[in-house]
């Protein structure tokens, strides 16, 4: 449930209506340590979707051990998402596990009916650390449901690693599955240009222009300010999502052109200097 409150953005509600003060004690510890709010929203609706699960089975969160971990984990993995809704949710139905038609264009799978395995393994990975959480905290089971892989506690992890080397990608959860590597997405020069082509307005062909140059996000771009821009240096600033940290950006010069000929047209239409 959204708040509208900055010192508690999101809260977890339970069956009965009643606020889940142990997923608000972690969020608020994700608050302190600087998580942005998109990122306590994420935790909280793979929380939210733990705590329907253990509702279903009659459970409580801190009684829960591996077996409803396993069983959470294989259910997650062949049910049908659930879309956003305001009331309860639907009875499971089983996925067909079959992804959508690729786009004829950028060749970018559809989305299936069921949970993609980056969201499967986002979900492990919050509630493992939530109840990490808890245990240190000594609120939570002595036991975390979702270990990690036994496998991986005979050594410490990376202790003879070459720096000249590539990391390897390692699973740390016994119940996280295998994330498969993503194509970059990618887009023909033509129909490229039919897109651009098609844009109304000069502020819209700076932002693609921009965005194109520097690989930023769009909500990056948009938060920016006149400020931010330097066409002497050929270099923007834009606030980073995960770090909030600012960060100058080499761009293009024909990005710099479309955003001078915005900054134009926002004269013309009487919009006072700076």
């Amino acid at each position: 449930m959204t708040t509208g409150d900055a010192h508690e953005p999101y809260r977890v509600i339970g069956p009965g209506g009643e606020i889940v003060e142990a997923v608000s004690v972690f969020l608020r510890d994700l608050l302190a340590a600087g998580k942005s709010e998109p990122t306590l929203r994420s935790y909280s609706v793979d929380l939210l979707r733990w705590w329907r699960f253990l509702d279903a089975v009659d459970v409580a969160w801190d009684l829960a051990s591996r077996a409803e971990a396993r069983d959470f984990s294989c259910w997650i993995q062949l049910t049908v998402k659930q879309r956003l809704q305001t009331s309860r949710p639907r009875a499971a139905r089983l996925s067909s596990r079959v992804p959508g038609a690729p786009n004829p264009v950028t060749g970018k799978l559809a989305a299936g009916d069921g949970y993609a395995p980056s969201t499967v393994a986002h979900s492990e990975t919050v509630l493992r650390r939530f109840y990490d959480f808890h245990r240190d905290c000594g609120t939570g089971p002595v036991l975390n449901p979702f270990p990690l892989d036994a496998s991986r506690r005979i050594q410490r992890r990376h202790a003879h690693h070459n720096p000249m080397d590539e990391w390897i990608p390692e699973r740390t959860g016994r119940y996280r599955p295998t994330v498969p590597q993503r194509i970059p997405r990618a887009i023909p020069d033509d129909w490229f240009n039919q897109l651009f082509a098609a844009l109304p307005s000069d502020r819209d062909r700076a932002l693609v222009a921009f965005w194109i140059s520097t690989g930023a996000r769009a909500s990056e771009l948009l938060g920016m300010h006149q400020c931010d821009f330097k066409p002497g240096e050929q270099l923007i600033s834009v606030v980073r999502k995960g770090t909030r940290v600012r960060q100058e950006l080499p761009a293009s010069v024909d990005a710099f052109v479309w955003h001078r000929l915005y900054q134009h047209e926002l004269l013309r239409v009487g919009v006072p200097r700076g």
